[in-house]
């Protein structure tokens, strides 16, 4: 059976280009796995379309505990900077049709971001000018670590290579605009912020009851589990192929639970100077600020 990891991309205290890495404990410091493993990518996604033997060199510099790099050296990016996609799901929580009154879909509800939205777990959401309601949406995100097209739901998971925390950034006013279509209002940059780390699924027993929140300036605004998704990870994989065929590197939001601020009475949306901080269960906490 593969080993747990915990993979993540830096740059270290030097600066200089992203390296691959590995937490060896949640939070804690890092192994260099670029200095570990030189002919390795410093890619995720190229790292990952190596597929096992990229995870066995992984798993050996872990147990190496040589190349160690302290957390304060290093500057966390996001674990997957360049995707092929970056999948998301709306209206997916139970909790959350109950707060705008929505019935729940039938089917899974698909949208997109543009990689270029990703930003890292501790970096800077930056509010655009053109709009007046942001809003945060933490959300598992599922990443692929085997291609498929036509995948059965019950071979999916064999598929994902492991989740991180993100945070679905959104500007309300754009996503009732432009024929209501949602790209725009959630593509702007920085509007993904990812991390802080891939966990692999064997460090997560049960990926579907895992507690899942959001704080705002230090005040709980999302707060729920993973067990109240509409749909789970193995019947969106399976539903998305049937469209697109997946490849490794491929980040695929799930959605988020009740707690945006569009809902709330008055709604509250973000302004600059606001920090966000997004944790899931297992996978970390990533906390961003707006500007």
């Amino acid at each position: 059976m593969r080993g747990a990891l915990r993979l993540v991309r830096f740059r270290g205290a030097a600066g200089g280009g992203p390296r691959l890495g590995l937490e060896e404990a949640p939070g804690g410091d890092l192994v260099d796995l670029s200095a570990a493993e030189p002919e390795l990518p410093r890619s995720m996604r190229e790292f990952l379309e190596i597929g096992p033997r990229g995870l066995e060199l992984a798993q050996r510099a872990l147990q190496s505990g040589q190349q160690a790099c302290p957390r304060g050296a290093a500057r966390l990016l996001a674990p997957v900077g360049d995707p092929q996609k970056v999948i998301c799901v709306g209206l997916n929580y139970h909790d959350h049709c109950r707060e705008q009154a929505a019935k729940v879909p039938r089917e899974p509800l698909i949208f997109s971001k543009f990689p270029s939205a990703i930003a890292g777990p501790f970096d800077d959401i930056v509010h655009p000018q053109d709009t007046n309601e942001l809003d945060w949406e933490v959300e598992l995100a599922a990443v692929i670590g085997k291609s498929g097209r036509h995948i059965e739901e019950s071979q999916a998971l064999e598929h994902v290579l492991g989740y991180t925390v993100a945070n679905d950034v959104s500007a309300r006013d754009w996503q009732k605009r432009n024929g209501r279509q949602w790209l725009l209002s959630k593509t702007f940059d920085t509007f993904c912020p990812l991390g802080p780390a891939i966990v692999t699924r064997e460090a997560v027993p049960d990926v579907h009851n895992l507690w899942i929140r959001c704080s705002v300036n230090g005040q709980r605004m999302q707060d729920s589990n993973t067990q109240h998704l509409i749909f789970g990870v193995p019947a969106l994989v399976a539903w998305v192929s049937r469209f697109v065929t997946l490849v490794p590197g491929d980040v695929l939001l799930t959605g988020t639970p009740a707690g945006v601020g569009l809902f709330r009475k008055p709604p509250v949306f973000l302004k600059p100077g606001d920090e966000v901080q997004c944790e899931i269960e297992e996978l970390g906490t990533i906390c961003n600020r707006v500007v």
